[in-house]
């Protein structure tokens, strides 16, 4: 019982000291102190000291270098305060001083006053200037943020054809700009929350009010709000951290670079998450059917746009099937492959020592392997490892007798068939569920590959994505939604906004981008 008290109470003391809060003191030299003790007194925090009116009324300006634009500080505050100084007799109540300068003197765009040390600290920390001055139990923080960022280039995940050709960059002011570009709309909004104990990133939840169902912007809120971490370095802790089903191989959000990607889904009464530090944008509610949508589907003609969307959904079951009904076949059904065609892999595999199962996780294993290599390596030489690699893997293989032609042959057809998949995260879930068909189909052949689907189409048709089904509009069916499946209808067809989401605005007169 003894030991219990003395561990709460040491987290007591830990939990206070993490939450280190101090009110605000009207002299300036100890508002100063605590600011530097609280800091650590860092080797990049600027403080100038400075006196207005004669020494009547002493201030002092703290920022962080690197962090500030100088420029701003230097003519927007220090140089105002110094001219106003001079012409004007300043107000003599510490309360009216502060309104004064707030309201009449410092020419940034925004200037807030406040009072408490924890949000003070936070702002400074990101970028903001902070005006303390004597006698004056409060602080007016100012924003001149500037630092270098990356420039805004085309995305490098998501290659296009055709397109906007701008991508999200790791700045969230710059992000929610480009999304405003898209969606000049006075009902767009941005919702600010914090995340991270010790970071406290800024992340904005964006959506068209009028048009996303509140049922799931309120979900996705409340979801936010349950963070509980140091930092979120990347997009990807927020979605394992919010979405329904750890356990689930499928993605249950999108993320994206692309802008225009962002806005349309904005449009069909979707939710866009974004992470400042971080160019990738969450997407959410998602549906199995939108990880095989690509932008340009839309930009594109629509008898253009459903071939290769066709092609997507056939790439999709090879990518899946072909190696287990290549085990299935060979070990338990050969009665069910063509005579000649017998024949002829019989004669391929004539000499090979391991039977068909192994002979596939072996190439499918070396296929991962050199797909990692190449994603790891500098570019430079990242794709010549791939291509020459698996060029010389596979001809070592079949000169050793170690594997068959036909199995190299299906697993270079697998490999291509992947690459087909729009979204890299889908991708990857579809070889995880290769493997588990190899697996199911070397113990039972065709029956096994059969229970496993079964098993996955169960998984899908209860999983949910914010209360969304995973399988619409597949199931539950929605027949509107089916013109924007694996068709694509004309433009001028697409009247209305995705049944499935339940949107408040269901007119939509065309998508304008993809359904992500």
């Amino acid at each position: 019982m003894k030991r219990r008290s003395v561990i709460k109470k040491q987290k007591q003391t830990q939990k206070d000291e993490n939450s280190f809060s101090a009110e605000f003191d009207i002299n300036l030299k100890k508002n100063i102190e605590n600011l530097k003790i609280m800091l650590g007194e860092p080797g990049d925090l600027d403080i100038r000291e400075l006196s207005l009116d004669e020494e009547k009324h002493n201030y002092a300006l703290a920022y962080l270098d690197g962090m500030v634009d100088k420029d701003l500080v230097n003519k927007g505050i220090i140089k105002n305060l110094q001219i106003i100084s001079e012409k004007k007799d300043l107000p003599a109540d510490k309360k009216e001083l502060i309104d004064e300068i707030k309201n009449n003197i410092i020419s940034v765009s925004s200037v807030e006053k406040t009072a408490e040390w924890d949000d003070m600290t936070i702002d400074l920390l990101g970028g903001s200037t902070v005006l303390f001055i004597d006698g004056v139990a409060e602080a007016l923080v100012m924003n001149t943020v500037e630092f270098e960022t990356r420039s805004i280039e085309e995305p490098e995940s998501e290659a296009l054809i055709r397109g906007s050709r701008e991508g999200f960059v790791e700045s969230l002011q710059t992000n929610m700009v480009l999304v405003r570009r898209q969606i000049n709309d006075p009902n767009l909004r941005f919702k600010m929350h914090r995340v991270g104990r010790r970071s406290k990133k800024n992340l904005a939840v964006t959506y068209v009010e009028g048009i996303v169902h509140p049922d799931i912007l309120k979900e996705i809120n409340r979801r936010l709000e349950t963070i509980d971490m140091d930092d979120a370095p990347e997009s990807g802790f927020i979605e394992q951290w919010i979405e329904d089903s750890f356990l689930s191989p499928f993605p249950q959000m999108d993320n994206t670079e692309r802008p225009d990607k962002v806005a349309a889904a904005i449009l069909q009464g979707k939710v866009a998450i974004l992470l400042d530090g971080t160019p990738y944008v969450l997407v959410a509610p998602t549906t199995l059917e939108n990880h095989m949508v690509s932008p340009e589907d839309y930009y594109e003609r629509w008898l253009i746009g459903t071939l290769l969307r066709v092609l997507r959904y056939i790439a999709a079951f090879i990518a899946m099937f072909a190696p287990s009904l290549y085990i299935a076949l060979i070990s338990y059904h050969q009665g069910m492959i063509p005579s000649e065609l017998a024949f002829s892999v019989a004669a391929t595999r004539e000499g090979v020592p391991f039977p068909a199962f192994v002979e596939a996780i072996a190439m499918g294993v070396t296929m991962e392997l050199l797909r990692e290599a190449g994603a790891r390596l500098p570019k430079a030489i990242g794709q010549t490892i791939g291509i020459v690699g698996g060029l010389v893997i596979g001809e070592a293989s079949v000169s050793a007798g170690i594997v068959s032609p036909v199995m190299v042959v299906v697993t270079a057809v697998t490999a291509i068939s992947s690459f087909s998949i729009p979204s890299y995260s889908a991708a990857i879930s579809f070889r995880i569920l290769r493997f588990g068909f190899m697996f199911a189909a070397a113990f039972l052949g065709l029956y096994g590959i059969v229970i496993v689907y079964i098993m996955i189409n169960i998984h899908i048709v209860n999983l949910k994505s914010v209360g969304v089904p995973y399988a619409a509009p597949f199931a539950p069916g929605f027949l509107y939604d089916w013109k924007d499946l694996v068709l694509r209808v004309p433009v001028p067809m697409m009247t209305k906004r995705p049944e499935h989401m339940q949107t408040k605005d269901s007119r939509a007169g065309n998508k304008g981008g993809s359904s992500t």
